[in-house]
């Protein structure tokens, strides 16, 4: 709590970011060509009846494909902050998350109007309900860390490196364990979740 109310202004800032992206993700599935949108939309269908009938990727495996891409974007966010110039990226990635979010959501309204809302809030927002505060939080930890050696090792000379690193690595550490988390409710929840809201949308 002394991590959020000191770092409040990164947090919303990073927040507006994130709901910016989902917005711009939303509306791009607006910008898609008509052929482009059938395609998605057949795409969707296909998955949709799938989960309906029971039929989806060994749970197993998509536990440790989410959790690579989970670790991946860690990976990724951490490298970012210790290079210092990588804030950019930082912010970056957060704007692309949003997006991805934003254009998942946009495709199933967009096919299935408010069935598409009531089928989102099952499908897509359970697990991001715990990724997406985790990649929050591991992208304020990456620029106040990256802040942190602007001002007190490039700009003043002073101030000790060693804690600072290592406050930014447990965090990281600690949302990946958070991530593995959100990976297992999509691998071995949500897919049962997805197959009782189907036929909502077949119907």
């Amino acid at each position: 709590m002394a991590m959020v109310k000191n770092n409040l202004s990164l947090y919303v800032f990073v927040a507006v970011l994130f709901v910016v992206g989902a917005i711009f993700g939303a509306l791009l599935v607006n910008a898609l060509t008509f052929e482009q949108q059938q395609d998605l939309a057949q795409d969707v269908d296909q998955y949709v009846r799938l989960m309906g009938a029971g039929i989806g990727v060994d749970e197993a495996y998509s536990f440790w494909e989410r959790i690579v891409f989970h670790g991946k974007w860690m990976l990724l966010l951490w490298l970012l902050g210790i290079t210092v110039v990588g804030i950019p990226g930082v912010l970056a990635l957060n704007f692309l998350k949003g997006a991805l979010v934003g254009f998942s959501i946009g495709t199933l309204i967009n096919q299935y109007a408010w069935k598409g809302v009531l089928f989102s809030l099952v499908s897509i927002a359970p697990q991001n309900i715990i990724a997406i505060p985790a990649m929050i939080v591991t992208s304020v930890a990456a620029l106040t860390f990256s802040i942190y050696v602007v001002k007190n090792r490039l700009l003043q000379q002073k101030g000790t490196l060693a804690p600072e690193l290592a406050g930014f690595t447990s965090t990281t550490l600690l949302m990946v364990l958070v991530l593995a988390g959100a990976s297992l409710f999509e691998a071995y929840v949500s897919p049962t979740i997805i197959g009782w809201a189907s036929p909502l949308l077949s119907s």
